[in-house]
């Protein structure tokens, strides 16, 4: 099983000062790879800077031009909580063509599986607006990419992160080539994602959201992925599974309530392992989102490339969440079945 990682010290200079979205996450990771012993069984993929034609695959080019003005200007803060320095734009074109370069090591059959430890983060980035940390929706940009590079038809984006994705969303709402699956804490920032938002047009459908309340851990995750997720992606049938994988519903993370484990994190990317083998010749791609924890995002992107390599009952290194009533998502399930026509 060949599995590479995308990365170069280029993210690191997305210089963010102390926002809670900077530089450490990806020295946390590298770090604990290197010390985990799981550098060494990795392919090391260096990443290119997507052109400004890519970008406008799904960027308008004005938001193109406004966040190259703001780099060249020397940074600046782009609303309350996205915020650049004079090198976030290369950084950011690096993120994005990141993303594509772990998408085209695996149609290629250069790897197995790749994960882009990439930032600025993306999901949060719409056709015409930086917003939630994110510049540029690196997963959006692969999935257009791939689209037009490899013809393909059916592209799945399983979205983990606490925070709904409003970007890809939108980027995808009108698209049927595209299902959009998103679990997330809900009410939440930025406040989109309940079970009525599921496409339009012929995309109608294509866009299905697991709003979840606060509190739920590994059992109700899942429970959704299991319930969910793993019919819509066999009904689908997707050539390629794209990952936006954040983190940040580590029980640890302070961003959000949730309460998954690493190895909850380790279950639900085995159920995607096991879809992608299914119904996409394997074809699997994850890009790195949100975690905030520095500890637990280590453990966790550890835990989901050791996943990917074919180990098995990965544990929580920091220990298990404080025993909380789990929320009954039950009815809900029920709910987003019904909305889908699920089985």
């Amino acid at each position: 099983m060949k599995v590479a990682y995308i990365y170069d010290p280029i993210y690191l200079k997305h210089d963010t000062g102390h926002h809670v979205e900077n530089a450490r996450r990806l020295e946390a990771i590298t770090s604990h790879l290197e010390q985990s012993g799981l550098r060494q069984k990795l392919t090391l993929i260096k990443p290119r800077a997507a052109t400004a034609e890519e970008l406008a695959l799904v960027h308008h080019k004005q938001h193109i031009l406004n966040i190259q003005q703001v780099a060249q200007a020397g940074g600046g803060w782009l609303d309350a909580d996205t915020v650049m320095s004079a090198d976030s734009y290369q950084a950011a074109l690096y993120a994005a063509g990141g993303a594509m370069r772990a998408t085209k090591a695996v149609m290629t059959g250069e790897v197995d599986s790749a994960f882009a430890l990439v930032r600025p983060p993306g999901h949060h980035a719409t056709p015409h607006q930086a917003m939630g940390f994110c510049l540029f929706n690196n997963a959006a940009i692969a999935a257009k990419y791939a689209l037009a590079k490899y013809k393909l038809e059916r592209i799945l984006i399983i979205d983990f992160d606490v925070h709904h994705g409003n970007g890809t969303q939108e980027i995808f709402y009108d698209s049927p080539e595209v299902l959009y699956i998103s679990s997330h804490q809900y009410p939440l920032y930025p406040g989109t994602g309940n079970i009525d938002e599921t496409g339009e047009g012929k995309a109608r459908g294509t866009t299905i959201n697991i709003p979840l309340p606060a509190g739920c851990g590994d059992n109700e995750y899942l429970a959704a992925f299991e319930q969910i997720i793993t019919p819509a992606a066999r009904r689908f049938k997707p050539q390629l599974i794209l990952v936006s994988a954040g983190y940040d519903c580590h029980w640890a993370d302070e961003l959000a309530l949730m309460q998954v484990s690493v190895g909850g994190f380790a279950r639900m990317v085995n159920i995607i392992k096991g879809l992608a083998d299914e119904l996409g010749g394997g074809r699997l791609v994850f890009t790195l989102e949100g975690g905030y924890n520095l500890n637990a995002l280590a453990a966790s992107v550890g835990a989901t490339l050791a996943v990917l390599l074919g180990k098995e009952n990965i544990e929580d290194p920091l220990g298990k969440p404080r025993q909380l009533a789990a929320p009954d998502i039950a009815p809900l399930i029920r709910t987003i079945k019904k909305t889908h026509n699920l089985p």
